[in-house]
Parts: C-alpha cells; sequence; structure tokens
C-alpha cells in the first residue's frame, strides 16, 4: 500500500479521481482533494493505492443540515441575532477573544464552495466570526474544540493527543463528531476558541463574507485534520 499527504492550505475541497497504471498495468485510482482559499489552490492529497490493483475507497457519509440558532449551536460558539440600537452589551453579544495579536475585519471573497468537505479547521489563540453579505443562506461543518492545555494532558489519558504545526496540542476529531449547520438571514456565527470548523459552504456560485479574527491567523494558527487520510471518510450536506 502506498498513501503521500500534502499539507492542506484551508477547509474548501474539490474531488479529483485519477486513474494511473501500476505493476502489471493494473489500473489504480487516486482520490484527491484540492483546497481553496481567495482563489489560491493548492493540493490537499489524501490516497490510497494497493498496487495489486484494489482501491481504497473513502466512505461517504451524509450530514443533514441543522439550522443554526443560539440553543443549537452553543457547544461550537453563538448564533449572534439582530438587536435593538441602543441595548447594552450583554452575553447575546459576541464573547471575543482577540488578546494574543491584532484583530483583522475583512470581507472575504469565495467562489466555488459545494456542500461538501473532508478536511476540518481549527484556531487554538483566537475566536472568529463569519456572516454572510446580505443575509444568504450558507453552511458549516463543525466539530467541538478539543485543544489540549499543556497543564491537562494527564486529564485526557487514553486518548490520541496529537501535536499541531504550530506548537499546541489537541485531541483530533472523529467522524461521529462533527455537525453541519445552516445559517440563514440576518445573523453570524461566532466560533469558539478551537473549534474545528469547514466552510464556509454555499450553493450559489460566489459569496462574499465578512471575516473576523487575528491578521496572521491563518499563518500561525491554523492546523487541519484530514478525514480521508486519517478516517476514510468524506463528508457531504444534506439540504
Amino acid at each position: 500500500m502506498f498513501s503521500a499527504p500534502f499539507s492542506p492550505a484551508c477547509t474548501n475541497h474539490h474531488f479529483l479521481v485519477l486513474n494511473l497504471s501500476g505493476r502489471n498495468n493494473k489500473k489504480n485510482t487516486f482520490y484527491c482533494s484540492f483546497s481553496s482559499n481567495n482563489n489560491q489552490y493548492s493540493p490537499s492529497l489524501s490516497l490510497s493505492m494497493d498496487f495489486s490493483g484494489e482501491t481504497k475507497t473513502p466512505s461517504v457519509v451524509k450530514l443533514k443540515a441543522i439550522e443554526a440558532t443560539p440553543a443549537s449551536f452553543e457547544e461550537f460558539g453563538q448564533v449572534i441575532e439582530a438587536s435593538p440600537d441602543g441595548d447594552e452589551f450583554g452575553p447575546r453579544d459576541a464573547q471575543l477573544d482577540l488578546s494574543r495579536g491584532i484583530p483583522r475585519f475583512y470581507i472575504m471573497h469565495l467562489n466555488d464552495r459545494p456542500l461538501k468537505f473532508s478536511n476540518i479547521t481549527h484556531h487554538a489563540s483566537v475566536t472568529q466570526c463569519l456572516g454572510s453579505i446580505g443575509g444568504h443562506a450558507w453552511f458549516l461543518g463543525v466539530a467541538k474544540a478539543s485543544v489540549v492545555e499543556s497543564g491537562n494532558m494527564n486529564d485526557d489519558a487514553g486518548k490520541k493527543v496529537v501535536q499541531s504545526k504550530c506548537g499546541h496540542y489537541y485531541v483530533p476529531p472523529a467522524p461521529d463528531d462533527v455537525r453541519v449547520f445552516r445559517i440563514t438571514g440576518s445573523k453570524f456565527l461566532k466560533l469558539n476558541v478551537g473549534t474545528w470548523h469547514a466552510g464556509p459552504l454555499f450553493k450559489s456560485e460566489e459569496m462574499d463574507f465578512y471575516n473576523l479574527e487575528l491578521n496572521n491567523t491563518n499563518v500561525v494558527d491554523h492546523t487541519t485534520h484530514d478525514f480521508i487520510k486519517e478516517d476514510g471518510v468524506v463528508f457531504l450536506v444534506d439540504d
């Protein structure tokens, strides 16, 4: 069996199948996913190939989209909805942690983000806010934060603990832990520090999103789990 992983750059994925000839001219199939971020594409390739001619195909997991509400999204962050002008700050407002760097608030233009994913990402040092311009419907795959603090390593005994290239430790998300949410209308999501997320995903050809994180989040605080490589699964959103 031969496998060749490449490090992903972001969380959106486009699938490609390559058929190549291996030993004894037997056809072998590569299952590849490509990631895009701000129209820049880089390979996020996870493949398994048996030169006997057998192919290891990722299992497809369909997830029913859940409507994002303050109650349904509570384990992963907050859903922030419109409030009357003049309201004072309170628990329904976004509870932010931007203390470890310079905040960056910008509009992110995305193209071709279909309702499927195989990678999921977290940021261990910042909360993140995402919302669509115009209140159009969009989707986000998530799993609960699993960052392991250095002083609590013994609390996760028996679990697989991995060190990120960013330096911190975490427990990889299991496929059963993943949920997909639908976000509609005049609201945005605040992701807790360390919440795993895949997306934004949407049905239209392109969408604009506002994004609040740190100015170097995608450079120094970007940890990705590859479900094809680690778990042999890909996710499709059922909506």
